[in-house]
Order: structure tokens, then C-alpha cells, then sequence
């Protein structure tokens, strides 16, 4: 029997390469030795005698050169992501989710709990974290985005190691000869490369919003459950409920992952692995661990007091309409990178849930069972809630991409173990998978090379304030007003501000820091309004539709706006958009 001292140390996908070289080697000393000319040869994980001669330098360079291939199965995607993500990131203008992060840090610490009272409480975290990072790096919009692009980096390598590692737990006990295919850094390679190269990756890379750190606690999460449930000791579940905690602290929809989490639990069993060793630890209800849920209880403890304070600030998310066809349509197509790409991305999730059940006999936590309920459940809570009450929209599951990379590597790997199959070797064409993986790959690739330079083009997002702020810069005159139609469109001026604060904002009733909000206060009275609309000859009126429509004024002090600028006798001098915003200047 291996000792649990043995099976912890030498997991197959603990640190680097060494992973899965110590799997073989802890299987190996455990099986019969094996003859060689009448002298037993014996593997073993213990530390050896020093030894002599070209052997021992031989299992030495065996040694080293594993630990560089497993540190490729990480490195090599993750410096892929990096490349990708932050090409050209400071080149889309930021649009106005990223110009709420850009005013809200700009306050000082205080001002920003004070505005978390009023609102935003889920960006919190997100919030003080870019508050410290802006006053290290600025607030250009790369270093805005930076934080993000390095989340998707950590998520890229976190990705790859799941990938490997639920392969590797996957395989049969019988070791691999030599030459044999490495099917778990094979699978963790190409998972990580599938997640780098994504196009919805660069997407929130190049966000300044809280999706990609989310992302990347989720990932951690994942994969200190494939640690935690084989293993069964409390020190991986205590990781994996602060990495629980700390998806959800940057934002409560990612904690969905823990209910993804529990439906892989259902379907596997680390228990029933022969020599179940430390996989017994602890108690269990059925084949969930009470450990397991012990950690989800407690990240939910943590987050007590923020799921109290977002709940009464739902008002933030009323603008959300219940999904329909489009809505799931839009999320197959945006996951996959474009619409020519789901179909082949399909294919290769429906290969790996067949590599997971005839190549792997959906052994415990194979690459299927982790990732499979991480990219379905979520957004079907979501959307299964959202006919109730509308809560779901596409970036609240965004988290779920890692696993649609996991599967697409499984199904990839799945590809080239055919070829290694013996009846393909019998057969005499095993190059024939290998050469049908390759074709696959490479016109995945070429297949990426539209939506990725797409995705980088600011009419990818839907505003574009830098080109709002240069139009204003180049039109605006001292004395100029400002009315925004609704309110809400304040922030539309905050992105770029300078031109903006030259405007005078006679609406304006308490400021955004004053007023503890993102967009100020107005005055409430109309004929207050009309008394402060004197010796007015221009108006600047912002709005911003995703209908590209001036919209209607739904409120009282909206309405007197337009009549004043009508009742002064103003035409309207010019109108661009810019993006979805609208800018139109009347005058006299």
C-alpha cells in the first residue's frame, strides 16, 4: 500500500512536471516488480543510494526534463494570454461601465464605502483594489485594464493545471510504458491554449470591471477542488472556501460555481478509486463530503453582510428583461468567439464527454466532470430564474469560459488518443487522428483571427466616450450648458472628463461625491430649473440608447428641460453619436 504521506506528495498534478511523472512512480512501486534478464528493476519514489554512472545521470536529465514539460503545460498558455489579452489594450475607448470604475476610485477610500451604501456594494472590493492600483499606475485606460489582463493570465495557467489534473485522476491505475502518450499534460495544454486564445477572454482582459478577477478566483476554486475531494483533509478545503469567498466577494453571481461544483460532486466519487487511502477522510452524505459543504457555509458566513447590503440595492439591475431565444443564442455564439466558430466548438465538447466515458469510463473528476456542470449550471440558474425575476446577463456568467476550454482540450485530446489506440496502430494509419487534431487546430486558429481582431475595435463596446469627450473638446464654448436625459447619462461625461467639467450643469442638484452616488443628484423642482436657465444660447443635451434614438423624457424635470430649450427658440445645430451615445447641441 502507499502511505498518505506518499499519495500527497507525489500527486499527479501537484507542482510542474514532476506531477505526473510521480503518479507513474508511485503506481510502479506499488505493482509487482517487473523482470529484466533475471534481476528485478524496481521504480520507486523513494529517495535512492547514490548512485554511479550514465543510469543514475540518465534518471536525473528524465527528471529535470519532466519538470520543464510540466512547467510548459502551464507557461507556455499563460504567456499565450498574456500576449493576446494585452495586445492593444489601451486601444478601445472606455466605454461606461469602465468610466464607473473610473470615477468611483478616483474618491478617497472614505468617499467609496460612502458610496457603497448607496449603491454599487457588489463592486466593492473591486473598487478599493483598482483605488490602490490607479494610485500606483494611474488611470490611463491600460492601467485600468492591467489588473484584468493579469487576472486572465492567473486564470489561463489555473485553467491548464485543472485540465491536466483531472486527466491525470482520470487515468487507469496500470502505469504508461514508455512512449506512451502524456494525455494529462497533452489535455492541460491544449485547455489552456483553447482559454488564451479565446476571444470573450481578450473581451474582459481588456476590461476595467471586476469579470476577469471573478474568473480568476473561480478557476483557483476549481482546481483546489480537485485537490480537496480526493485528498479530504480541512487544509484544501480551507483554500477553497476563501477562494469560494473571494469569487463571490467580487461578485455574488459567482458563486453559482459552488452550486456547479456540487453537481460534479453527484457524479463522481473519489472514494471509489482502488486504494482510496485519504479519499475517505471526513464524513459524507451520499457522495457529497461534509466537509465540502462546511466550506460553502462558511464563504457564504463571509459574505453575509454583502449579500445583505446588494439585496437592497436590486434597483441597480432593474434595467434586466427576461431572456428569450436570442438571449441563449447570443451566449453560444459570444462563448465560442463567433457565430462560424459554434458548431466546431460542439463537436469538440461533445468529444470530450465521449473521450470522458469510453476512454475514461467517467472515472472520479475526469476533465467532463468538473467542467461540465461549471459551464451549464450557472447559466441556467440564471436564466431559469430570470423568467421570474430578471437577473441574468451574459458577463454575470462569464466565469464559465474556463470550463467550455476544458472540454474543447478534453475533446482535442480525445482526437490524438485514437491515434495511440492499438486497433488505429493495427490498422496502419495512426497518423491519421494526429493529422485530423492538427487540421482541427489550425483552423480553429485561422477561424479566431477575425473575432480576435474584432473584439480589440472599440465598436465592440458599446460606447465609445473618448471619441464623445474629443467631439465636445472641439465644439464647446464658455457659457455652454449641459442637460442629461435621464440622469443616468452623467456618466457618460465621466470616462474622459475634462471637456464635460467645462460644461455648466445647471440640473445638477448635489454632486456625485456630495450625494454618496456615480451620478449626482437633481433639483426636483422644474420651475427652479427655469429660473437658472438665463442668458442661455447653447445646449449640450447627452443621451445614450442602445436603440440610437433620442429617448422619450420620462420624468417631470426631463421634460421642462427639452421645453425650455424649445420655448428659447433653439434648433439643433448638430448631432453625433458616438457609439450608443448621443450628443446634440441646440442653439439659438
Amino acid at each position: 500500500m502507499v502511505s498518505e504521506r506518499d499519495s500527497e506528495a507525489e500527486d499527479p498534478a501537484a507542482v510542474g512536471a514532476a506531477g505526473d511523472q510521480a503518479s507513474r512512480q508511485v503506481t510502479l512501486r506499488a505493482a509487482p516488480a517487473a523482470q529484466v534478464g533475471g534481476s528485478r528493476l524496481v521504480e520507486s519514489d523513494e529517495t535512492p543510494v547514490p548512485a554511479q554512472g550514465p543510469a543514475a545521470r540518465s534518471a536525473g536529465g528524465s527528471k529535470g526534463r519532466g519538470r520543464l514539460a510540466g512547467g510548459l503545460v502551464i507557461g507556455v498558455p499563460a504567456v499565450t494570454s498574456f500576449v493576446v489579452g494585452g495586445y492593444e489594450i489601451g486601444g478601445p475607448s472606455l466605454w461606461r461601465d469602465e468610466a464607473y470604475t473610473n470615477d468611483a476610485i478616483a474618491r478617497p477610500v472614505g468617499q467609496i464605502f460612502t458610496l457603497l451604501r448607496h449603491m454599487d456594494a457588489v463592486h466593492g472590493a473591486y473598487y478599493l483594489l483598482m483605488h490602490v492600483v490607479a494610485g500606483a499606475i494611474g488611470t490611463s485606460a491600460t492601467a485600468l485594464r492591467f489588473p484584468s489582463l493579469c487576472a486572465m493570465v492567473v486564470a489561463t495557467a489555473f485553467t491548464a493545471a485543472i485540465g491536466r489534473r483531472a486527466a491525470a485522476l482520470a487515468q487507469p491505475a496500470d502505469p504508461a510504458g514508455p512512449g506512451r502518450l502524456d494525455v494529462p499534460a497533452l489535455t492541460g495544454f491544449l485547455a489552456g491554449m483553447v482559454f488564451a486564445t479565446a476571444p470573450l477572454m481578450t473581451f474582459y482582459a481588456q476590461m476595467a470591471r471586476s469579470y476577469a478577477i471573478v474568473t480568476m478566483f473561480a478557476t483557483i476554486a476549481s482546481y483546489l477542488l480537485l485537490r480537496a475531494y480526493p485528498d479530504g483533509r480541512w487544509r484544501w478545503w480551507s483554500a477553497y472556501a476563501v477562494a469560494a469567498a473571494l469569487t463571490g466577494l467580487f461578485n455574488l453571481f459567482g458563486l453559482l460555481v459552488l452550486a456547479a461544483h456540487g453537481v460534479t460532486l453527484l457524479l463522481t466519487d473519489a472514494r471509489g478509486r482502488e486504494g482510496s487511502g485519504p479519499q475517505g477522510r471526513g464524513r459524507w452524505i451520499g457522495r457529497v463530503p461534509l466537509r465540502w459543504l462546511g466550506a460553502c457555509a462558511a464563504a457564504l458566513i463571509v459574505l453575509g453582510p454583502l449579500l445583505r447590503v446588494a439585496g437592497g440595492q436590486q434597483a441597480q439591475i432593474a434595467w434586466l428583461t427576461r431572456p428569450d431565444f436570442r438571449t441563449i443564442d447570443r451566449l453560444f455564439h459570444d462563448f465560442a468567439g463567433s457565430k462560424e466558430l459554434v458548431v466546431p466548438f460542439a463537436l469538440l465538447v461533445l468529444a470530450g464527454l465521449v473521450t470522458a466515458c469510453l476512454a475514461d469510463n467517467w472515472r472520479p473528476l475526469n476533465p467532463a466532470a468538473i467542467a461540465l456542470p461549471w459551464l451549464v449550471v450557472p447559466p441556467f440558474l440564471l436564466i431559469a430564474v430570470s423568467y421570474v425575476k430578471p437577473v441574468y446577463y451574459e458577463r454575470y456568467v462569464e466565469f464559465c469560459l474556463p470550463a467550455l476550454a476544458i472540454l474543447v482540450g478534453a475533446g482535442l485530446a480525445g482526437i490524438v488518443r485514437l491515434a495511440s489506440a492499438a486497433p488505429v496502430r493495427r490498422l496502419g494509419v495512426s497518423w491519421l487522428p494526429v493529422a485530423v487534431a492538427a487540421l482541427v487546430v489550425l483552423g480553429l486558429a485561422v477561424m479566431l483571427v477575425g473575432p480576435q481582431g474584432a473584439i480589440r475595435q472599440t465598436a465592440a463596446r458599446p460606447d465609445n466616450l473618448r471619441l464623445a469627450s474629443a467631439i465636445v473638446a472641439a465644439n464647446e464654448r464658455p457659457g455652454d450648458v449641459v442637460f442629461y436625459i435621464p440622469l443616468d447619462a452623467h456618466v457618460l461625461g465621466t470616462g474622459y472628463p475634462a471637456p464635460f467639467e467645462r460644461l455648466r450643469d445647471i440640473a445638477l442638484a448635489r454632486s456625485p461625491i456630495a450625494s454618496g452616488t456615480l451620478t449626482g443628484t437633481e433639483i426636483t423642482s422644474p420651475a427652479m430649473l427655469k429660473s437658472r436657465f438665463t442668458r442661455v444660447t447653447r445646449v449640450w443635451v447627452v443621451t445614450g440608447a442602445s436603440n440610437y434614438k433620442f429617448p422619450v423624457p420620462s420624468t417631470p424635470l426631463d421634460r421642462e428641460k427639452m421645453a425650455l430649450i424649445a420655448g428659447a427658440g433653439m434648433h439643433i445645430i448638430h448631432r453625433w453619436l458616438a457609439g450608443e451615445v448621443m450628443l446634440t447641441l441646440y442653439g439659438t
